[in-house]
Order: structure tokens, then sequence, then C-alpha cells
């Protein structure tokens, strides 16, 4: 078979909504991204301009913020500009991009969360090292390995699946073009897809997963050392909102890629792909600023300045 591409476009079915309440769902999904955008867009402002927020912790939520962002602002436009004029067209090229785009975000948030966990485990377990080992320099090491590969995951499954061709078949059952979903449009062999999503996927979601566990393990171990109530409060506190965060984001990964197959499950994978795609990034910056009294005081501060140069 000659290893070339045959369509020149995928067909994206959208979400299975009723004709008669497309508009009320695009007035949701459009407060959806908006708040999303708005939402972290303060969270890297008050970041940027507040120095009391010039930490490792929020160094590294400043960059979960621009990476939710950007990983709703990759589905979320196509999805509303299809509800608005009925097109599900998207070039092929357009679709590559898309994907490459979707994975280097949820690689880049599954990198930070794991860096964060580290960053509450340092803060914890070793306070007095705390500013020596998570220094400017570390901090900054760590986001550049994190981008760094992020961009070479997604860009070895967009190369591998450049090389396929695409045949008759070129509708996909999604809102965005899903690699699982482009590989069974894929007329060639794709064994080498899956082998490689096997075991990359491994090591960029599950290991991931599990160093958040073995840090969280230890910071529990050495909180129960600890005999002042205040402390383990403060503790608690301090990484609620980052455990809320992963909770949030493995748990709709995990939904979608390990609950069986069922009849009903073109539907359910939607649902969940929404619930990652703008759900989580929407919630991220409130789970955040509603749990952390920083971002409030932060907040505040700015505020109180804007108002008074006025």
């Amino acid at each position: 078979m000659s290893n070339q591409t045959v369509i020149s476009q995928f067909l994206l079915l959208g979400l299975p909504i009723p004709p008669e309440h497309q508009h009320l769902f695009y007035a949701l999904f459009l407060a959806m991204y908006l708040t999303t955008v708005l939402g972290n867009l303060i969270i890297i402002i008050l970041i940027l301009l507040d120095s009391h927020l010039h930490t490792p912790m929020y160094f590294f939520l400043s960059n979960l913020s621009f990476s939710d962002l950007c990983f709703s602002s990759v589905t979320m436009p196509k999805l509303l500009e299809y509800m608005q004029s009925h097109d599900p067209s998207i070039p092929y090229a357009g679709c590559l991009i898309q994907m490459y785009f979707l994975i280097v975000f949820g690689a880049m948030e599954s990198f930070l969360l794991v860096v964060m966990a580290y960053d509450r485990y340092v803060a914890i377990c070793f306070p007095l090292h705390y500013t020596t080992i998570m220094s400017p320099k570390v901090c900054m090491c760590l986001m550049v390995l994190c981008w760094v590969l992020a961009m070479l995951y997604s860009m070895l499954h967009t190369l591998l699946l450049a090389r396929l061709s695409f045949c008759e078949k070129n509708v996909i059952p999604q809102f965005f073009c899903d690699i699982s979903a482009l590989l069974k449009l894929a007329c060639d062999d794709i064994y080498i897809n899956e082998l490689m999503i096997f075991i990359s996927g491994g090591f960029f979601t599950d290991l991931p997963f599990l160093l958040i566990i073995v840090s969280y393990v230890q910071i529990v171990y050495s909180i129960l050392k600890i005999s002042s109530t205040r402390v383990i409060h403060k503790v608690f506190s301090t990484c609620g909102s980052h455990l809320s965060v992963v909770s949030l984001f493995y748990g709709t990964i995990f939904g979608v890629y390990l609950c069986p197959s069922t009849n009903n499950s073109t539907v359910k994978e939607t649902v969940m792909s929404m619930m990652y795609a703008l759900v989580t990034p929407m919630l991220n910056p409130f789970i955040y600023s509603l749990r952390n009294r920083d971002i409030k005081e932060a907040l505040i501060r700015v505020l109180c300045k804007k108002k008074m140069s006025l």
C-alpha cells in the first residue's frame, strides 16, 4: 500500500446534543471557556505582580495555569465554531497540529503535578534545606525539563501518526482530534503506534502518578511524627489544593482509559473528554484561589495598589 494520505480533511462529530439545545449548550460552553481563560489569567498575573508569590510553589502554579489555559484553547474554539457554523470539517494538517498541542499540554500538566508534589515534599520533609534544594536555578531546570519532555513525547506520537495512510473513513466520534480515534481510521498497520502508546504512556502517565503517591506517602509519614495540631492543619491546607487538582486530573484520565468499554462507550468517552478538556482547567483556578490564603491576600494587595494609583 502506498504510504500516502488519501483524505485531506476529517469530520468531527462534536457532542451528542439535540439540535433544539444547541444554543443553550453553546452559551454554557462559551461561559465556561471564558471563565477558564479569565481564571487562569488572573492566577498568572497575580503571581507575576505580587512579590510575595515569587516562590517555587507559585512559579510552578503559574506554569500549570498557563498549561490549563492553552490545553482548553486547543479544543474549545473549534467546538464553539462548529456549534455555530455546523461545519464539522478540520484539515488534515490542522488535525495533526491540534493533536500535537493536546498531547504537549496534557503531558505538561502531568509533569507539573509531579514537580509540585516534589516541591511540597521538600518543603515539609526538609524545611531547613528548602531554599537550597529548590533554588531558582533548580526550579528553572525542572521547568525546562518538563517542557522538553512534553514536546518530545508529543512529537514522537505525531510523527508516527503522520506516516500512516488514511483512506475512506474520516469521521472522528469526538469534538477534537484524539489520537486513539485517528488510529482507528488508519489504513496501515498501527502496531508500532499502539506499542509506543503502551510504552510511553506508562512512562509519561503512570510513572508521574506513582511519583505523586510516593511523595505524599513520605509527607504523611513525616507529619505523623509531629504532635502540633496547628502544624498538621497547615500542612493539609497547603497540600489540599494540589491533591484536589491531582484527583480531578487523573480521575478523568483513568475514567476514559481504564474503565471497561460498554455500549455507550463513545458517549462516555466524549463526556469524560469534556471533563479534562474544559471542566478541569476551569476548576483549577477556583481550587487554588478558594483554598489558598496567599492568593486571596495577593489579590487584595494588587487591587489596593490599583485603587491607590487611581
